[in-house]
């Protein structure tokens, strides 16, 4: 019997939970009631983390204690299985669970059971499947070892002996393949990548959240620059993640061909005896702390950043009865139709020939201002106008992005020919606080000239509110 029960706890610890049911069933069927069979045949149903098979693992632990009432390991687990399980979905469950772990307190009140029973509510279940608790478990197991070790090489010596007394231990497997992949020669970064993932977290969260608040405020971070950031912070992460996969499938390997097989004999190990690994929390008080201060500063970046999205520079719109030499005539009347959301003052204005006077050039100046902190560079040639309407009635030669200048936003010119074939010129800009335009003759002026022209125009029909 001593053999059949080893062989099924060997099938548990390998993971292979559906044959060591069998084992433990066939046997109880055969030989009659076993205490360690029931505990197996119970955990092996909540090994596949299955509503159906909770109520077999119940029904497992009910008939075990049946036959053994005062079993501390059956006890444990049966409690173990209440506390894991949903209060509002199994009341009844819930409500034995804490029966049975009152009097597992009375019979054993500083046993390993209890302690396992009262970290089942917060801890991560040993033989989860989902990728997240693995991957948990095997970093928790992990960065314990190597706290507890004076060196690297230390805790990968430890470990190893552990699973050696266990070799059909999943659990210790994976530990010792780990801990020796991480204790390899040139394995620091990733080691202290384990050992250390809250704080590694929050310095990615904390330089993310300075290039967004940079980007958003004094200087204006390129995009890109973010995103090349989070590759770089993740790229370690994923080959920490890789090598940490290749341990589990060393180990799933290893612990599979160590299971005895059913003729064969099962010897006592020698020395020591591998210790139990402790629960593993869903959430370390430490963990908790640095979690919390990424989320804080998440949060602060993200109000930075959106503070930042709604501000917008104040203007003030100066009408000017002459500019560069030509009065002007105000035009108001004609740009009724054309105003944008958000403008709260504009005007439009022509100067020069057009208006009675010879001298001087011929510009229409349009000019507006007000919260337009939603404006984009695509807005300057695309939703305001400028090329979609140009485009219609006259011939657009050419256009291109020109220098917005030290009040920043964003700035585009184009040549154009009138169907009386006049050349000219023009010009729109915008920031989050005005827009305009300008349109002028240009029949020999360069690109540099134009740009100038529209600066000039710019700066004297917009005035920075303080100023």
């Amino acid at each position: 019997m001593n053999d059949i029960r080893t062989r099924a706890e060997a099938l548990l610890a390998a993971g292979r939970a559906g044959e060591a049911r069998t084992a433990a069933r066939d046997a109880l069927d055969a030989d009659g009631p076993d205490a360690g069979l029931f505990l197996v045949l119970a955990r092996a149903h909540m090994a596949e983390d299955d509503d159906s098979h909770d109520d077999a693992a119940e029904r497992a632990f009910r008939e075990g204690l049946d036959a053994f009432p005062d079993h501390l390991g059956l006890l444990g687990g049966y409690a173990e299985l209440c506390a894991r399980t949903d209060a509002f979905e199994r009341p009844g469950r819930s409500a034995r669970g804490r029966a049975i772990a009152a009097r597992l307190r009375e019979l054993a009140p500083h046993s390993a059971e209890l302690r396992r029973v009262e970290a089942a509510g917060s801890s991560v279940r040993a033989g989860a499947k989902d990728a997240v608790s693995v991957r948990r478990v095997q970093s928790f197991d992990a960065a314990t070892a190597f706290a507890a070790a004076a060196t690297p090489a230390e805790a990968a010596e430890r470990t190893a002996r552990w699973a050696a007394q266990a070799p059909y231990d999943r659990r210790l497997a994976v530990l010792a393949e780990t801990t020796a992949a991480l204790a390899a020669p040139g394995r620091t970064l990733p080691r202290l990548m384990l050992c250390r993932a809250a704080e590694y977290r929050l310095l990615g969260a904390a330089l993310v959240a300075l290039l967004v608040v940079l980007r958003v405020t004094v200087l204006p971070v390129p995009s890109g620059v973010t995103v090349a950031v989070l590759v770089l912070l993740s790229l370690p992460d994923l080959a920490l993640r890789r090598l940490l996969g290749r341990a589990r499938e060393r180990a799933a390997a290893r612990a599979a061909d160590a299971v005895p097989a059913e003729t064969e004999t099962v010897a006592e190990p020698e020395g020591f005896g591998a210790p139990e690994l402790q629960p593993v929390p869903r959430l370390t008080r430490r963990e908790a702390v640095f979690a919390g201060a990424a989320v804080a500063l998440a949060l602060v970046a993200g109000g930075v950043a959106y503070t930042s999205s709604l501000a917008y520079p104040r203007y003030q719109v100066v009408a000017h009865d002459e500019f560069r030499g030509a009065r002007g005539v105000d035009l108001g009347s004609l740009r009724g139709a054309e105003q944008v959301d958000g403008v709260e003052e504009s005007m439009l204005w022509m100067y020069g020939p057009a208006t009675g006077n010879d001298d001087g050039e011929q510009l229409v100046v349009y000019a507006a201002a007000g919260d337009l902190h939603g404006v984009r560079a695509q807005d300057v040639s695309g939703r305001y106008g400028m090329l979609g309407g140009l485009e219609e009635t006259v011939d657009v030669r050419e256009d291109w992005a020109a220098d917005a200048g030290e009040r920043g936003g964003w700035m585009h010119c184009a040549r154009i020919a009138e169907p009386d074939q006049v050349r000219k010129a023009v010009c729109m800009w915008a920031d989050r606080g005005s827009l305009g335009s300008v349109g002028f003759v240009a029949e020999h002026m360069g690109r540099a000239e134009i740009e100038a022209l529209a600066a000039d125009v710019r700066a004297a029909f917009l005035r920075p509110v303080g100023d």
